[in-house]
């Protein structure tokens, strides 16, 4: 019977990473059910070495999609104002995107948020039509990528779990 319940929490952390889609916090998410599962579980804890390594890995993934999104416009061009636009963007476009395609919309909002966000700063500050799409073009290759690498985060923290739930 033992089996069957790590299977379907392991299958409930696996649908937790889904909601990296509709632009909701999945890895802390799953951290936090992490620690129901080793607070109401009978076993022994899983320690504080694997939560910390839960913890840095989630960090690391928000890290990395708010650098991957700066560093990628600043690589084409845009300036601190267009990446304070794309950031505002992102942020917003998955606000307003959320409502469209069962919440799938917030994903895509971002993405194009990015893009109109660092385009529009970036315009309003004096750079002509061909600057700012090349930077709001970096902006929004950058957020494609941040979203990868935090979805890697978590597939990371998942497979760390399996492994350290699965009875052997």
């Amino acid at each position: 019977m033992s089996v069957v319940f790590v299977v379907l929490f392991l299958l409930l952390l696996l649908a937790c990473l889904t909601l990296h889609v509709l632009g909701l916090p999945a890895n802390w998410l799953l951290l936090g059910l992490v620690a129901l599962w080793d607070y109401f579980h009978p076993a022994p804890h899983l320690g504080f070495a694997f939560y910390a390594m839960l913890v840095c890995v989630a960090l690391a993934g928000e890290a990395v999609e708010l650098f991957a999104q700066l560093v990628g416009a600043r690589k084409y061009g845009a300036t601190g104002k267009g990446n304070l636009g794309g950031f505002l963007g992102a942020f917003g476009g998955a606000l307003l995107g959320a409502p469209f395609f069962l919440g799938v919309g917030a994903l895509f909002g971002a993405v194009a948020g990015a893009f109109v966000g660092c385009y529009v700063f970036e315009r309003a500050h004096g750079r002509t039509g061909a600057e700012a799409r090349r930077a709001a073009m970096g902006a929004m290759y950058g957020k494609v990528f941040g979203l990868t690498a935090k979805v890697a985060c978590g597939v990371v923290m998942w497979a760390a779990t399996a492994r350290t739930l699965w009875p052997a």
